[in-house]
């Protein structure tokens, strides 16, 4: 059974940081894609930063310059340091993976929140 579990969420006020994690297990981590999507009150759910095990990471506009996705194959585990915290980046993060050997089947994380104070 494939789980993802994200941690590393909390509070921090405007221009802080925060590291998110995301450990995998019950797969083969490596050749998963993973990213990290949040969801703020009353909007869906948005791409914030993808990586692939040999891709350059792919970033949405709204974070590049702030926020750096990584990955550590050894420990099964993703990261997103994020940098320079807007109100606007309060949302639950989420943490995703692909299976290229399952028709791309999606699993998720629970999700972990981020708030930005100002």
């Amino acid at each position: 059974q494939v789980q993802l579990v994200e941690s590393g969420g909390g509070v921090v006020q405007a221009g802080g940081s925060l590291r998110l994690s995301c450990v995998v297990s019950g797969t083969i981590f490596s050749i998963l894609p993973m990213g990290w999507y949040r969801q703020a009150p009353g909007k869906e759910r948005e791409l914030v930063a993808t990586k692939s095990r040999l891709a350059t990471p792919n970033y949405a506009d709204f974070v590049k310059g702030r926020f750096t996705i990584s990955r550590d194959n050894a420990k099964n585990t993703v990261y997103l340091q994020m940098n320079s915290l807007k109100p606007e980046d309060t949302a639950v993060y989420y943490c995703n993976a692909r299976d290229p050997r399952r028709s791309n089947t999606e699993y998720w994380g629970q999700g972990t929140q981020v708030t930005v104070s100002t």
